[in-house]
């Protein structure tokens, strides 16, 4: 289909039709912006002790102090957590110096919140590895429906995937408000994972076949961004009018009945319709589009033309086994398999980061809303200089210097006093910025260095390699809640060290893309000399001739996901 967009030219880059597809699709990723991220006020911990049966049930009662003991919490004073004295026999209010364990429950407090799924099904003490482990299979799901979606989208269409898959996630989210049980939780939440990547990135892809080459990158980094972070916005004004955990999700489910009446402005994609040899179908969309636009079109818009194309897919097809790339080729060369490797290690690194920054916000001192409202900010902020970056700056400046700024105002964290909260909060929203910067990025990045046979599973591998970086993200907002400065560290040193990795890439802008393996640059090394980078850009450690052949081939748009 390489005449597709020429055939459809009449339609002009931005009409009514463009524009209505253009708003739709991005309003859909909404409810993205905000279904991972909530766990952040729906499993939150707040301050709790042991409930002591003969005293009062109100959190920080009288007496608590002589029947609990303390601990030190980030140099503050506070009652034990997770132990009690133990009440001496046949006295109504003596305590021995023996502890023992909250046997009796727990005393959460009330001030912030009614109600969490860690007040729920407490979820403290020794079973306050569950809370973070409930994100681990959110993001097992998101894994999941990242292998999956494509293969639905490509086999039944994009338009009933989307809406399919849309519908799957509103439901599941009101009946995650209704789980009976922290197992049950689990489960459906996991669920909710592979729906929420699922339509995620089927929007993804539907915008990106109904829209032209001149406007994709517009959708995929204003419109999707902007929407995504107008969702991480909302995020924290319904927490903070809503502080009942099963309120709010229903609050926050029920927003995905408002796309219903999608399905009768968002047409399949003409696209995925010629592929599956219904040209008529593909054309009769086109023909609405040019009513909507006021533009009369062509008696034969592209039937001729995409019949011929239709019967070389047929003929691709049948000898598909014959020419066909495998994941083993990602790895084949010297070239391939560096930046393979070092893409994975960059998409490791960013997401772990921009999640545990994301999950590590109620860890900040100050208010979490305000935290939670601010660090949404950032998604704005870092999309619009991405967008204008990516456009002046190369390639090799854009990607390291975000990672290694933001690394570096994370890794200054540990040095700030205790008492300087205000610093504290500037230095991690900073470092959030240019890190989201960085995930915005990368994806551009990653599909120039892949070359076209293999750019799908390139970008693929490196999009299930990114699931180990949010799996792990919510034990980096674990480990804050007992030291404030290590997760900084941690991340900071990651995004160093990605950061510094990432100057080996070579330069992309302004180039053509690789068609084939052998096509592929080699890194950057400062020492290599010019000699040696000529004999690599003539293919390395792979011949021309021993490269499978691969006429004509069609270069299909993937997606950046944040899951």
């Amino acid at each position: 289909m390489a005449d597709y967009e020429e055939a459809i030219a009449f339609l002009g880059v931005c009409g009514p039709f463009q524009r209505l597809i253009f708003i739709l699709l991005s309003l859909s990723v909404i409810p993205n912006g905000y279904m991972s991220i909530s766990m952040v006020f729906l499993g939150d911990t707040p301050p709790h002790h042991c409930r002591v049966p003969s005293l009062n049930s109100s959190y920080g009662g009288l007496g608590y102090n002589l029947s609990i003991p303390t601990e030190e919490l980030k140099g503050e004073t506070i009652l034990s957590r997770c132990i009690r004295y133990t009440e001496q026999e046949n006295s109504g209010s003596g305590y021995s110096n023996d502890t023992e364990d909250c046997v009796d429950g727990w005393v959460f407090s009330k001030e912030r919140y009614v109600s969490t799924i860690v007040t729920e099904w407490n979820l403290v003490c020794h079973d306050d590895w569950r809370a973070p482990f409930t994100l681990t299979l959110f993001f097992i799901g998101v894994l999941i429906g990242s292998l999956c979606s494509g293969i639905l989208s490509d086999r039944y269409g994009r338009k009933i995937t989307f809406f399919s898959t849309k519908a799957l996630q509103t439901l599941l989210g009101l009946l995650l408000a209704f789980s009976n049980s922290w197992e049950m939780f689990c489960v459906v939440y996991c669920l909710s994972g592979v729906m929420d990547i699922s339509c995620y990135c089927t929007c993804f892809v539907l915008g990106s076949e109904l829209l032209i080459k001149s406007t994709r990158e517009s959708f995929g980094i204003l419109g999707v961004g902007l929407c995504y972070a107008t969702g991480y916005a909302v995020l924290p004004l319904f927490a903070y009018f809503i502080r009942d955990w099963r309120t709010l999700q229903i609050g926050l489910s029920l927003v995905g009945f408002l796309y219903i009446p999608l399905w009768w402005f968002i047409p399949e994609s003409p696209r995925w319709l010629i592929t599956q040899g219904r040209l008529q179908e593909a054309e009769a969309i086109i023909r609405a589009a040019a009513k909507r636009n006021g533009i009369t079109p062509p008696e034969d818009i592209f039937q001729q033309e995409l019949s011929i194309d239709t019967k070389e897919i047929e003929i691709e097809c049948e000898f598909d086994g014959q020419n066909k790339y495998t994941w083993l080729d990602l790895l084949k060369t010297t070239n391939m398999r560096n930046i393979t490797v070092i893409n994975i290690i960059m998409w490791i690194s960013i997401t772990l980061t921009y999640y545990g920054l994301s999950f590590n916000t109620s860890n900040l001192d100050g208010d979490p809303y305000l935290n939670c409202l601010i660090s949404a900010a950032t998604e704005f902020l870092s999309a619009a200089v991405v967008w204008t970056t990516m456009h002046f700056a190369p390639r090799r400046f854009t990607l390291p210097f975000t990672l290694l700024l933001g690394g570096t105002f994370m890794l200054l964290i540990q040095f700030v006093p205790e008492d300087l909260s205000g610093l504290t909060i500037t230095l991690a929203m900073t470092g959030r910025l240019v890190v989201t910067g960085a995930f915005s990025f990368v994806y551009v990045y990653s599909t120039e260095l892949f070359p076209t046979v293999v750019r799908n599973m390139g970008l693929g591998v490196t999009s299930m390699a990114a699931r180990i970086g949010s799996t792990v993200s919510p034990y980096i907002a674990y480990i804050g809640t007992y030291n404030k400065a290590l997760p900084y560290v941690l991340m900071g040193g990651i995004s160093v060290f990605s950061g510094g990795l990432s100057l080996l890439l070579p330069e992309t802008k302004g180039e053509r893309l690789p068609e084939l393996i052998s096509q592929v640059k080699p890194l950057q090394w400062c020492c290599q000399d010019k000699k040696s980078k000529d004999a690599n850009c003539l293919g390395g450690d792979m011949d021309l001739s021993e490269e499978k052949s691969m006429a004509d081939t069609q270069e299909k748009g993937m997606i950046a996901t944040r899951f």
